[in-house]
């Protein structure tokens, strides 16, 4: 790990612990509280949530499988190690570690690395369309359908459900043209960024011409039909998975009865803290996140929501763990050691980008 990320984490953890004690302080948490709602939790439930997280693995197998079939045919559920070790990388190790699904998948494939970090980007770029399209479309039609009260501060609400519709239609625009004229585009951003900063324009002129490599692999309707519809079922499981695991606590009644438009707020929620993830130091993050969240929008006592974020947490992120260690140790695959080739290589290509365009 970099040394910058050891002294980012190391600010976090301060920063965490001195809100912890200041919180505590203030607001007097009851921790007899919180395990008495982790043991009346209806654990069927969470193991249902869990389950859903599995299928989503196999979903995102296939998806990539797919994102492939015109250089290389591969099973359906070929990649599906790669999947589980890679996501069990990053939940140990941090977002450092993101390159690792393309890393495995390039070993196993015998395909550039290059093309298996375009194949990411899409990937990614269909997660983000798929949730933000989920969420507006349910947010705006129970804003514009629902009962008076189904949905917490809805005027807020509301207008994060216009923004998510807008961004995913401007999102879905700007990928067409990409995809159409991605060296045209590369260069328009280039040079309107140029003017700001060089670099940053070079930046995202090299970021757009890998989203047009990787878009590269959807050459068809049906290609862009079957990946879209496995992006949108798997997001639709994984919120299940939240809906599933938030329910579960059933001594709290906000959480007991919490519904899909609530859901998918709270997804929302998760997603953003998600983005900070450094290793272990992430997880209380996002614990402290989601459950300032559940207490602030759905009125959950600080006991409850902590004990459903946390729960969230080991469901949706840290159930994969186990799975992927014992999966690695079949394959003889290494965390670290693969974490930190996968890093080097994608620097490397990093940096021979430039040099390459330079020499053109």
């Amino acid at each position: 790990m970099k040394k910058n990320h050891l002294i980012l984490g190391l600010i976090v953890l301060i920063a965490m612990v001195a809100l912890g004690v200041y919180a505590q302080h203030r607001y007097p948490f009851h921790w007899g509280t919180l395990w008495a709602q982790l043991k009346a939790a209806d654990w069927v439930r969470i193991a249902i949530g869990a389950g859903c997280i599995y299928l989503a693995y196999c979903f995102r197998s296939v998806r990539w499988a797919i994102l492939l079939r015109h250089n290389k045919k591969v099973s359906l559920f070929g990649l599906l190690g790669t999947q589980v070790i890679g996501f069990t990388a990053v939940a140990l190790i941090g977002r450092v570690a993101d390159p690792v699904r393309p890393y495995l998948v390039s070993k196993r494939t015998g395909l550039p690395l290059s093309s298996q970090l375009a194949v990411y980007v899409v990937e990614r770029l269909f997660d983000l369309g798929s949730t933000a399209l989920i969420f507006s479309s349910v947010i705006l039609f129970t804003v514009w359908y629902g009962q008076p009260g189904a949905l917490p501060h809805p005027e807020i609400v509301k207008k994060a459900g216009y923004w998510g519709m807008g961004l995913t239609l401007a999102g879905a625009l700007f990928l067409v043209a990409v995809r159409i004229s991605g060296g045209l585009v590369a260069s328009f951003l280039e040079r309107s960024l140029g003017i700001l900063s060089k670099k940053l324009g070079q930046a995202v002129g090299d970021k757009v011409r890998g989203f047009r490599a990787g878009l590269d692999t959807i050459r068809t309707l049906g290609d862009f039909a079957a990946v879209t519809g496995l992006s949108l079922g798997m997001w639709m499981v994984i919120a299940f998975a939240y809906l599933e695991t938030t329910r579960a606590f059933v001594a709290s009644p906000p959480l007991a009865a919490m519904t899909w438009p609530k859901c998918m707020l709270l997804l929302a929620f998760s997603g953003g803290a998600s983005v900070f993830q450094l290793p272990v130091i992430g997880w209380f993050w996002q614990v402290g996140a989601v459950a300032a969240a559940l207490t602030a929008f759905y009125g959950a006592t600080p006991e409850a929501a902590t004990a459903c974020a946390a729960t969230i947490l080991l469901v949706t992120f840290l159930s994969i763990v186990p799975v992927g260690l014992i999966w690695a140790q079949f394959e003889h695959v290494s965390l670290r050691k693969i974490t930190a080739e996968s890093e080097h290589a994608s620097e490397e290509l990093g940096e021979q980008a430039p040099a390459e365009k330079a020499a053109v």
